[in-house]
């Protein structure tokens, strides 16, 4: 499951980019790749990957780079995880393969790979005997930010589950860590495609009707399966835990002690990361003096800290935060304001990510934009045109072939082209290396959505 937003990671996740798909220092892949990857040694299929389609080039481009051939079904709209987990259930009954379910969130770390494949290879038994399988974190510490399972009587491997706990206050987590009797909700499910279905269908049909439905006119775009809009905007949104779990008589719990976080803020990250002798993590171009205990990332420039302690500092080329590290679930409430505000902070990065390569928004004010453009060799931009904005093009490296109107031609380094305002054309990089070129818009409209497409070779509109 990789549609999530992880707004507790701003500045460096956001909405257009969240923290799935990023390289946040651990193993030198993102936390997507490093749940696929950690699957290595078990006997499983390809995987399918839930994703929002937004982010569908992400997904798909994040695979191919790690050589794993997924099937990527695109969620138009989120709807939490019982319908994302029934579609790829639906899919397998489609395909006739009543098949084990190994449910993961794609943006969750862990740091022992044996204990980890061990508790799935238990969990196989469980769930071949039509139980709903979850996997519980062993507690390490008292956590106010997760939700608890309590254990009742053991079942082979694992335990048949008292109740679901929401997230409790701080006196209620002590005694759970006391107890013993108390797990973290991981959000981590094994069981069969039909087993489930056959359980949601019973305590949740409208659910189940309303995912079925949507699968029932799915079509392949690309890479991807398309399934129908209409049908999946009628579903409501609901939990695996609300929806079934917590209302089947088949549900069990294993055991997980396998260095589990869900790097769900920046003090989590703190907590999983190597530290200096100070207690401090650090990434980037950062220089400290006489401080302790900080987490301090830096993506563009120099980022100093002079005598302070237990802060989070975040730096990107266009936003920067500071916190007291004991504040950063609050995050969330600053993402909120800027998108009361209608600021692009909170959706988008000034670096922009796209199928053919990227940009990057260096300068801009009411009638101009500059942007460094990058595209990948073999890669082309859609054929377009713009009704309030003309473009001047310099190539700074790499060749690149110009389509104007009814002529098309090479530019190389230091050459450049101008295209009017409602001139079709389109850009793309025939060479075997990255083209690398200056973009400067005028006029008295700039925003993306100025794109009157007439074909592109992703399938965008």
């Amino acid at each position: 499951m990789a549609g999530g937003s992880g707004t507790r990671l701003w500045p460096l996740s956001r909405t257009q980019f969240p923290k799935q798909f990023l390289k946040l220092g651990l193993d030198g892949y993102t936390l997507l790749q490093s749940t696929i990857l950690r699957l290595k040694n078990l006997d499983c299929d390809d995987p399918i990957l839930i994703c929002n389609e937004e982010h569908r080039f992400l997904a798909a481009e994040q695979m191919r780079e790690i050589g794993v051939n997924a099937t990527i079904i695109l969620e138009p709209v989120g709807k939490n995880t019982a319908p994302a987990i029934a579609l790829a259930a639906i899919l397998l009954r489609q395909k006739q393969e009543n098949k084990l379910m190994l449910v993961l969130a794609a943006d969750h770390a862990i740091s022992e790979q044996a204990a980890f494949e061990n508790s799935i290879k238990d969990a196989i038994d469980l769930a071949s005997q039509n139980k709903l399988v979850t996997f519980g974190i062993v507690p390490t510490h008292v956590e106010t930010g997760y939700g608890y399972i309590e254990k009742g009587t053991p079942i082979e491997h694992g335990f048949n589950i008292d109740k679901f706990v929401e997230k409790p206050d701080q006196a209620t987590a002590q005694a759970y860590l006391e107890s013993q009797r108390f797990l973290w909700n991981s959000g981590m499910f094994m069981f069969e495609a039909e087993q489930y279905l056959e359980e949601l269908k019973k305590y949740a049909s409208d659910i189940f009707q309303a995912c079925n439905l949507s699968m029932q006119n799915i079509c392949l775009d690309l890479d991807f399966i398309r399934i129908d809009q209409m049908e999946f905007e009628k579903c409501r949104s609901e939990s695996i835990d609300y929806a079934v779990m917590e209302r089947t008589a088949h549900a069990v719990v294993i055991p997980l002690e396998a260095g589990w976080s869900d790097v769900g803020s920046w003090s989590a990250l703190w907590d999983i990361k190597p530290k200096d002798h100070n207690g401090n993590v650090t990434d980037g171009d950062v220089l400290l003096y006489h401080s302790q205990n900080n987490y301090c990332y830096s993506e563009s420039r120099l980022v100093s800290l002079l005598g302070v302690e237990n802060l989070v500092v975040v730096e990107t080329k266009d936003a920067v935060l500071v916190a007291d590290k004991n504040k950063v679930q609050d995050i969330k409430k600053i993402v909120e304001q800027l998108k009361n505000d209608n600021r692009s902070e909170y959706y988008r990065h000034r670096e922009v990510y796209r199928p053919w390569g990227k940009y990057d928004s260096i300068d801009q004010s009411s009638r101009y934009q500059v942007k460094r453009i990058t595209v990948k060799p073999g890669q082309k931009l859609s054929i377009q045109m713009h009704y309030h904005r003309s473009e001047h093009w310099i190539v700074v490296s790499g060749t690149a072939k110009i389509h104007k109107g009814t002529e098309s031609f090479l530019l190389t380094e230091n050459e450049s082209v101008y295209i009017p305002l409602g001139e079709i054309h389109a850009l793309e990089n025939p060479g075997k290396l990255p083209l690398e070129l200056i973009e400067v818009q005028s006029g008295s409209y700039l925003g993306e959505d100025d794109i009157v497409r007439f074909d592109d070779l992703y399938g965008r509109t």
